[in-house]
């Protein structure tokens, strides 16, 4: 199999055709590994040639990407892009539900907030608005690529929602895509999952199925065989591949409810292992129930020398070398929950009294300062709320969305490393981008901003950079950063500092190449270009 890069469009003149192909991925219920099977499905035909889209017309997510122009979408079709080598854009993710509280969530079209809505205002008032804003950026992407793979949500199955549904089986006929069924084998049931959601689909619907893939398997597949045989039989549908876990994929998750199996993965290959468990830190992050944005910590999880951990309760707290607060989207809730947890008052003991590490990206920086004021009551019920009081910033919600990729320097812990002792007035690059609706301004002195570019200055430091907070998501991917913060606490604690090996972005892009390798392995895609009516590239 030839592999070719994405934009090389030389081998598939399609500028005559009105429409590119499209694929849709559907799944028996959630987390199946729909988003990742559309990703490397879209690695897979990009590798091939085709110039590819991913396509997901409503999202529901509050780990968000920002795209190119400052528009926020599902961080699924950020990353699905990333797979097809592609700049991101709305009409990937045309509509994203960022879940608020209990039945209301903010409705972002086409990157930008609408409204926030109860869930029976959307269906009832929104949804037939909505098809139009999906018909159309489908149809302009179809137009632009040759390849558009759709994404579904949760299952086609559910009777309650089918009636408005422009997700799921009426996406897959308004881009007259073949539908492939996604099944996990791993939470058990998955027979029964799939032959459920095919009686329940209407004959046109079940008609539209070219096939199954089964997910996330484990174990000898010839043992599988009879149910294979079993399953094609019973539904006159093929089963177009048993696609085997793999782990340790390196390619981030959308869903927080991946959060509870995030486990520390140590490389051996790496020549920065640490042999010494008691060399190696121990980081905690704050688990708030409306965490956003949480891929925010993943390069962490690769960091040979860290322990990484979720913690929702004081009774976790254990003897951490740093603490964590991520983003929220709903910063004054979490706050609250800060305080009933117990974890507020033990956060501002150990950043004050104990000397602690302590960092809060968005959110978590906005709860750092001293107060939080919503007069207009854009985030939530409560005009006013006392912050933790570690930083001396004062937040104040508005109604404008602050949505930006940017780029900067950094002072910070550039002087900390032991590997670069001549440092001292180094600047460090970091990149990022921000979402957030408040705006933070310093009540009294602070340091200095954590970060300095040509427009603005962001966020506050204390202490040397000990305890910090910023707006800029994806700090932590900044690989130097990253270390020179990592050496700091080390440092702190008498260890030798550690080279910058880990190469996060780098492995990123080798993971898609991976996850396509592993797929193609184990997908028939010869029968899947067919029913693409596409030649596939041999």
């Amino acid at each position: 199999m030839s592999s070719k890069d994405c934009t090389d469009q030389s081998s598939h003149d399609h500028s005559n055709e009105q429409n590119g192909q499209t694929l849709m991925v559907l799944g028996t219920a959630s987390d199946v590994g729909k988003s990742i099977v559309t990703a490397a499905l879209c690695r897979i035909f990009a590798q091939d040639g085709w110039r590819t889209a991913p396509f997901k017309s409503q999202n529901m997510s509050n780990n968000s990407y920002v795209t190119p122009d400052g528009k926020e979408i599902g961080r699924a079709q950020g990353v699905q892009a990333d797979a097809c080598r592609i700049a991101a854009t709305t009409d990937m993710n045309p509509i994203l539900l960022k879940p608020k509280g209990d039945m209301t969530s903010q409705v972002v079209v086409h990157g930008v907030p609408y409204a926030d809505l109860e869930a029976r205002a959307y269906r009832e008032s929104y949804l037939p608005t909505a098809e139009k804003i999906v018909k159309d950026a489908l149809n302009r992407l179809r137009k632009n690529y040759e390849v558009v793979v759709m994404e579904g949500a949760g299952s086609p199955a559910e009777i309650n929602l089918k009636s408005r549904d422009i997700v799921n089986m009426n996406a897959a006929k308004w881009g007259d895509a073949p539908v492939v069924l996604v099944a996990d084998i791993d939470r058990g049931g998955v027979f029964a999952s799939i032959v459920g959601t095919m009686e329940i689909l209407e004959p046109e619907e079940r008609a539209r199925v070219g096939g199954f893939i089964i997910n996330k398997f484990r174990g000898d597949v010839s043992l599988l065989q009879p149910g294979l045989d079993w399953l094609e039989e019973r539904t006159g549908k093929p089963v177009l591949g048993v696609i085997p876990y793999l782990p340790m994929l390196g390619i981030e998750d959308e869903d927080s409810a991946s959060l509870d199996s995030k486990r520390q993965v140590i490389k051996k290959s790496s020549s920065t292992t640490v042999d010494n468990e008691s060399e190696r830190l121990d980081i905690a992050i704050i688990r708030f129930p409306r965490i956003s944005n949480f891929t925010d910590m993943d390069p962490l999880f690769e960091e040979k020398d860290l322990e990484v951990r979720y913690m929702t309760h004081v009774s976790e707290w254990g003897n951490p070398d740093a603490v964590i607060l991520p983003g929220s989207k709903n910063t004054s809730e979490d706050l609250i929950y800060l305080r009933e947890t117990g974890l507020a008052e033990r956060i501002v003991q150990y950043a004050e009294k104990e000397s602690g590490f302590v960092v809060g990206i968005c959110g978590g920086y906005q709860m750092l300062g001293n107060r939080l004021l919503d007069p207009k009551q854009v985030e939530s019920m409560h005009t006013e709320l006392a912050g933790l009081g570690i930083l001396p910033v004062i937040t104040t919600f508005a109604g404008e969305k602050r949505t930006v990729r940017v780029s900067g320097e950094t002072k910070l812990f550039a002087a900390s490393s032991a590997l670069s002792p001549s440092a001292t007035s180094v600047l460090t690059p970091i990149v990022g981008y921000e979402i957030h609706m408040g705006r933070t301004d310093y009540e009294q002195a602070v340091d200095r901003p954590f970060a300095i570019s040509a427009e603005v200055q962001d966020g506050a430091a204390l202490h040397d950079g000990r305890i910090f907070g910023t707006y800029i998501h994806g700090i932590l991917h900044n690989d130097d950063f990253r270390r020179n913060w990592i050496n700091t606490i080390r440092a702190s604690k008498g260890l030798k500092p550690l080279e910058a090996n880990l190469r996060f972005q780098e492995n990123r892009e080798a993971a898609f190449d991976r996850l396509a390798d592993h797929v193609r392995k184990h997908l028939d895609l010869t029968r899947i270009y067919e029913m693409m009516g596409l030649k596939s590239i041999m």
